[in-house]
């Protein structure tokens, strides 16, 4: 029962991490960039997603070879599922814009 309870509190201890990353760390732009394209700032937060992803993957890696402690370890993991579910609701919103533009009438 105590293991159950402490696997709470480190899965807890996870998620509030990751959201505590996801509000320190949000895509940053300059305001002040006068030539700021919309691919610029799609790479720049796939450049930015593809970066958390390699933490959560190298941090699982250490974590197999023994030299990660486990609440860094999920920590990173919930950052990165944050991270993906992010990158599917934006992609199906993006989809759902093409089926729409594709249904206007020419």
């Amino acid at each position: 029962m105590a293991a159950d309870l402490s696997a709470v509190q480190a899965y807890q201890a996870a998620v509030r991490a990751a959201q505590d990353i996801t509000k320190e760390s949000p895509i940053q732009v300059d305001p002040t960039a006068a030539n700021v394209d919309f691919g610029g700032l799609v790479t720049q937060a796939l450049d930015q997603t593809q970066g958390t992803l390699n933490t959560a993957e190298a941090m699982t890696a250490a974590s197999v070879t023994g030299n990660a402690d486990l609440i860094d370890v999920a920590t990173a993991v919930s950052a990165a599922e944050l991270t993906l579910e992010t990158v599917v609701s934006v992609r199906d919103q993006v989809v759902r814009a093409y089926q729409e533009i594709l249904r206007m009438p020419i």
